[in-house]
């Protein structure tokens, strides 16, 4: 450090923070590790890279720093907006203090600025972590007499110029994760949340990087907001050329009002940086990997029961099922909606989380016990922050709904209002009721569920704006039951993929990335799911032949070699298999629990490939790599050639086979290799294999192990 300017190293990235002259810190340098930087190197870096004054602008250099300023003379979007009854609302930041700390292994940096003038003190922490990820947020606190009103908090980052084309997500329900493109142009790329959740269209990680930039090469920034509700994500180029990445939380109207004394922390904007989308994702993956707790590769076989019986629940079916789980190698065996209250559809007894003794007269014990008997876990379906106004709890308290105010509620969606947890007695009874359940029975795993947006979500009778606070009463609630039960774990369920963020993961050990399990869906979700969150987090089931959302059919081959990548599950009425088909789906679990410690230990590898339907990804470790190559639906035949398959150590030797657990799946031809070849790992990323042409919807799994 000179002149309180911080150079922060790890995982070969550098950041270069320059705080000088009681400024707030600007980044000199993120990206590339730079190597060690002594004073005079850093002097040096700053007098290179300071901005010079331009035509018609600022008779000095503008400056650019982590929460963008409009008393420096940036004219895009200031990093705070806000004010005091309509003053106070451009602060000239002092910087009083800039301290450097170890923060979980990684080099971090805590700021304090303050404008006596406003009435404002601005708090800043950057952490580079050992994983190479940048973390940053910022709070304000109000320092004045009267009330202040935070209407937007954004952190930003700068990339350079030569990053101009945008990448993030966007989709709908059972259509997450479809990848998006469009150049970097003047003016901002802003993606905003409000659906109270992260959001089936969320961006996930908004991208910015040389044009061209793919799995594997193209030097590039992502940025991800770690906050389970509203939310932005944004890109901006100014007409000079000034570009800088961030987001924070989307506040709603009175959100943030701050009393005197109070204060306003936005959450955690992640920022990763490498060459290839691979990197920028394998960053995030280790950092969630190395928190204590993390759950473990050797994930336990699920079975969700939904699409086999819905809301009958017969205690005799749900055993033979869970005979014929036990008989395949499932290991955790989950009972979903329609245990409890009055819920015999989806109508009614929504926030009711008593056993219901209509469905099951004498509790939940006789199916726990039989599960347990057979060596599986139990699991459970809940939806905590949800409630049927046909329910004994809305009946009884109304005034827990979220509502807009003027004696009105929201629109329903799914015949479900949202409870509203900010008020004490609404969270007890839900607290309390969910604690109880779990203190009955033998449970390992909660499915938690959230299945409408939040509109017009405020707090009776006058209807102000909670969103914020539901969401930090939601975390709450989560971190109140796992203390309560460690050993618990909770799957982030949103009508599938519409809660997944690094906020959330942060007391989740699993998500639900879709409530569309057809093969060909899952592909894509997988794939980019796969951006953010780490295989073993990943609820990726086997599904039954015919696809209940999309109509498609698919044979058993291409459902399981889809699935085997992420969290093995199985959501398929066993009854309803062939004995044909419960040999073939045993074999395909026993493979993939030999296989688990790759599959949900190794670093992630995809490949890019000219042509859309033409998939190509797996995961890799020292010692073994495992494949996946197929052929989409756009044409009856593809005829996919030479197909690299990098990740593997160059220099290794590594002998590659085909893997069929069970059937094989259809091809044209077959390829000279597929009784297995040696080659190198150099040779297998530059050159690959020949593959044959392949029906739509196909999947062949290779095998590489180091010689």
């Amino acid at each position: 450090m000179t002149a309180h300017r911080f150079h922060l190293r790890a995982g070969g990235v550098s950041l270069v923070l320059d705080a000088s002259d009681d400024r707030l810190p600007a980044v000199l340098h993120w990206g590339a590790d730079l190597g060690e930087l002594d004073a005079q190197a850093l002097d040096a870096l700053a007098t290179a890279t300071s901005p010079t004054v331009l035509p018609s602008s600022p008779d000095v250099p503008v400056r650019v720093s982590l929460v963008p300023e409009a008393s420096t003379g940036w004219l895009g979007r200031p990093g705070l907006v806000g004010s005091r009854a309509g003053l106070d609302w451009s602060p000239r930041w002092t910087r009083v203090a800039a301290e450097r700390s170890v923060e979980r292994g990684g080099d971090a940096v805590h700021v304090r600025a303050t404008d006596p003038e406003c009435g404002l003190e601005l708090g800043l922490e950057v952490e580079l972590t050992a994983q190479g990820l940048v973390r940053l947020r910022a709070s304000v606190t109000n320092t004045g007499d009267s009330d202040y009103e935070v209407g937007e908090l954004l952190v930003g980052l700068p990339v350079p110029r030569r990053a101009r084309e945008v990448l993030d997500l966007a989709g709908g329900w059972g259509s997450e994760r479809h990848p998006q493109r469009s150049p970097l142009v003047v003016g901002q790329h802003r993606r905003e949340g409000r659906a109270g959740r992260t959001g089936f269209d969320a961006p996930t990680v908004l991208h910015v990087g040389v044009p061209g930039f793919g799995f594997r090469s193209g030097e590039v920034w992502g940025v991800h907001v770690a906050w389970s509700s509203n939310h932005v994500h944004q890109a901006e180029r100014t007409a000079s050329g000034v570009q800088v990445v961030g987001g924070g939380e989307l506040l709603l109207p009175g959100e943030g009002r701050l009393a005197p004394g109070e204060t306003y922390r936005g959450p955690w904007l992640f920022g990763s940086w490498g060459h290839g989308l691979d990197t920028v994702a394998h960053r995030f993956h280790g950092w969630l990997r190395a928190r204590p707790g993390h759950p473990d590769p050797r994930r336990p076989v699920a079975l969700n029961v939904w699409e086999a019986v819905y809301f009958d629940h017969d205690l005799d079916r749900l055993k033979a099922l869970a005979d014929l789980a036990a008989e395949v190698g499932i290991e955790r065996f989950v009972l979903d909606d329609g245990w409890f209250g009055a819920r015999r559809d989806d109508t009614k007894g929504l926030g009711d989380w008593v056993v219901s003794p209509e469905a099951w007269p004498s509790g939940l014990g006789p199916l726990i016990d039989h599960v347990r008997g057979l060596g599986m876990e139990f699991g459970l379906w809940v939806e905590p922050e949800m409630v049927n106004m046909d329910s004994d709890v809305a009946r009884a308290h109304p005034e827990w709904v979220m509502q807009p105010g003027h004696g009105r509620l929201p629109v329903e969606a799914r015949h479900q209002q949202v409870l509203n947890l900010t008020v004490p007695g609404a969270y007890a009874h839900v607290r309390d009721q969910l604690l109880a359940v779990l203190a009955d029975n033998d449970i390992g795993y909660l499915k938690w569920d959230h299945n409408r947006d939040l509109v017009e979500a405020g707090t009776a009778p006058g209807g102000a704006a909670a969103v914020h606070a539901q969401t930090l009463a939601t975390y709450r609630l989560m971190d109140e039951i796992r203390a309560a039960h460690p050993g618990l774990e909770i799957e982030s369920c949103s009508s599938g993929g519409a809660r997944i963020d690094l906020e959330v993961l942060q007391r989740t050990q699993r998500v639900w990335p879709s409530d569309v399990i057809d093969p060909h869906e899952r592909q894509r979700v997988l794939r980019w799911t796969g951006q953010l969150v780490p295989p073993e987090m990943l609820g990726s089931h086997i599904a039954s032949g015919h696809s209940r959302t999309t109509g498609r059919t698919h044979d058993l081959t291409f459902r399981a070699s889809t699935a085997v990548f992420g969290h093995l599950g199985v959501e398929w009425d066993l009854t309803a298999a062939t004995p044909a088909e419960l040999a073939e789906l045993g074999a395909w679990i026993a493979w993939w629990k030999s296989a688990r410690p790759t599959l949900l230990g190794g670093e992630l590898v995809r490949v890019d490939s000219p042509d859309a339907d033409v998939w190509v990804h797996g995961v890799v470790t020292p010692e073994r790599g495992i494949f996946s190559v197929g052929a989409g639906s756009s044409g009856p035949v593809s005829n996919l050639g030479d197909v690299v398959l990098p990740g593997l150590d160059a220099e290794a030797q590594w002998h590659v086979r085909p893997v069929i657990p069970a059937a094989p799946p259809f091809l044209f031809g077959q390829p000279d290799w597929i009784g297995g070849v040696s080659l190198s790992g150099r040779m297998l990323a530059e050159v690959g294999l020949r593959f044959p042409a392949m029906p739509p919807d196909q999947v062949l799994l290779v095998e590489a192990v180091r010689v």
